[in-house]
């Protein structure tokens, strides 16, 4: 894990604290730059990707990262089981409560941590030694995504500075950012598959028999496409940066919705072209299916569907 970490520590600092913020202009250098390293490694592409999206998020509150150099992580996946709360007294914001699903735990600085608070859900900024209490043992038994480390953690400790909090209340869900960022997600889902297909490639030779070319075929077919819509989709974020038009919510749904399928037929295909030679005997390749499957597991695909759904219904354009 300390070579994990370093590898981590390094993409920060030399490459991703200088990515366009998305809007600006080139989203699509964010989103490329995103996808070659989940290609990499999809678990090292979510951590950067959670870090690239923690100081765009700071940025759009118009607030600086509490510790400059310092490697970040956004923590707000809810339970109906486990709650995050913070309460405000005199001496700053009390934080409390558990919440899973924290990529990076034990390996980033700091985090912008989600909580229900008396005025509303909330975004705040924390220490992350000073504020997470204790882990959940066993909490993340993961195959795939496995280096995430996306822990279930306790907060506590010390009060939060009142500066802590991070824009006001309904600011982290309420934000046109919000829906760039998941975007953004999809761009890691687009790597992983990408670079399935790419050492896979590498693998063969032109003289493979025809249904072994043929899968790859169709698996390139759908990295090619998926490419398609995240650059579309990052030209119209560029022409419309803070969602004047409304479509931000809908077009994010689209997008992860292309790509979460289009990402799950390339394993498909990959499967079909390679058999289970390359998955058992190449471990890279094994680890990057399995990263993949997990890391697309995330997806609320029936929910964003059935908002599309209710969108089409109503006869109502999103793109």
């Amino acid at each position: 894990m300390s070579g994990f970490r370093s590898a981590f520590e390094h993409l920060v600092q030399a490459s991703a604290d200088s990515l366009p913020l998305p809007g600006g202009g080139d989203t699509w250098t964010r989103f490329e730059a995103l996808s070659k390293w989940a290609a990499q490694d999809l678990s090292l592409g979510r951590l950067v990707e959670g870090h690239s999206d923690a100081r765009a998020i700071l940025a759009e509150a118009g607030s600086p990262p509490a510790a400059p150099g310092a490697t970040y992580g956004v923590w707000a996946a809810r339970s109906p089981r486990q709650g995050t709360t913070a309460r405000l007294e005199s001496d700053g914001w009390h934080l409390a409560g558990e919440k899973p699903f924290c990529s990076g735990s034990g390996l980033i600085e700091r985090a912008l941590v989600t909580a229900d608070t008396a005025d509303g859900y909330r975004l705040f900024d924390i220490d992350v030694a000073r504020h997470v209490v204790s882990t959940r043992p066993d909490s993340w038994q993961a195959v795939g995504m496995a280096d995430s480390q996306s822990e279930t953690l306790e907060f506590g400790g010390p009060p939060l500075p009142f500066d802590r909090a991070v824009g006001d209340a309904g600011f982290y869900l309420d934000r046109p950012g919000f829906w760039l960022g998941a975007i953004g997600v999809a761009a890691c889902w687009y790597g992983g598959a990408a670079g399935l297909v790419e050492h896979l490639g590498c693998t063969l030779d032109p003289h493979s028999p025809d249904p072994v070319l043929v899968e790859l075929g169709h698996a390139a077919a759908h990295v090619a496409a998926m490419r398609h819509v995240l650059e579309d989709a990052s030209r119209e974020i560029d022409l419309d940066p803070i969602d004047k038009q409304g479509r931000a919510r809908a077009r994010a749904h689209v997008v992860r919705h292309a790509v979460h399928h289009g990402a799950l037929r390339v394993m498909e295909h990959v499967a079909a072209a390679g058999g289970a030679r390359p998955l058992c005997h190449d471990r890279r390749q094994g680890q990057r299916a399995a990263d993949l499957y997990v890391y697309l597991a995330q997806h609320h695909g029936s929910a964003d569907a059935q908002e599309l759904g209710r969108i089409a219904v109503a006869g109502r354009a999103w793109n």
